[in-house]
């Protein structure tokens, strides 16, 4: 692959599914394995910059940038890690729209492995199942916590909340900056991101401005 079309896919988004791309012996290596190689490898990348390994203040980041990678910025690569989802039954008979907003995005760019930060906005309107609140964040945030495309991230939310609540009517949106922008290249440092993804009922636009509405009037009142 030349130099420039690097440089093109990486400003295109170019992507092949909605499935992060894995090899298929992704996590055969354990997670302390990956730390000690990965630490390996950063170590030889600090080398090239001309950074003195030997310096108290640089002496343990090989293995620090390493323990962040595999336990902490992308931890939402394993499956294992997914949080576990529980449902329960709609009793109540609730059908109205419920929206969960300003969900904290933390989450890194595929291309330049810079921070994505922003926040997240999901509705859904219950049939048969409802989900605890909480179990929304923890499934934005398992999601956001991989290299990642922000379309891709919305598209995985998405699908992952239709199949969990047995319904298409979900709508996700995501605001967000991304410092691939901000620090580099063009480095526009006000320019955020827009991502919109929604299915069922969500398709006639009265209901998507209705949600569209409710997240454009908050207030943080809270």
């Amino acid at each position: 692959m030349n130099r420039e079309k690097i440089e093109y896919e990486g400003d295109a988004h170019i992507s092949s599914s909605v499935d992060t791309p894995l090899v298929k012996n992704a996590f055969e290596t354990s997670d302390n394995d990956k730390i000690k190689n990965i630490q390996h490898h950063f170590s030889e990348i600090m080398k090239e910059l001309g950074l003195d390994l030997t310096d108290d203040s640089l002496r343990g980041t090989p293995y620090r940038v390493a323990k962040m990678y595999v336990k902490e910025l992308f931890y939402g690569l394993n499956p294992h890690n997914r949080p576990k989802i529980s449902t329960f039954e709609n009793k109540y008979g609730y059908q109205k729209m419920l929206v969960e907003q300003n969900i904290n995005i933390d989450s890194a760019c595929e291309h330049h492995f810079l921070p994505i930060v922003g926040t997240a906005h999901v509705g859904y309107i219950p049939k048969d199942k409802v989900v605890g609140l909480s179990k929304i964040n923890r499934l934005v945030d398992y999601y956001s916590h991989r290299p990642q495309v922000q379309e891709r991230l919305c598209l995985q939310i998405l699908k992952d909340l239709q199949q969990t609540l047995e319904t298409k009517d979900v709508i996700v949106v995501i605001n967000a900056k991304h410092l691939c922008v901000s620090s580099r290249g063009i480095k526009d440092k006000s320019s955020f991101t827009t991502t919109l993804e929604y299915g069922g009922q969500f398709k006639e636009v009265s209901l998507r401005n209705e949600f569209l509405e409710i997240i454009k009037n908050d207030n943080n009142t809270f």
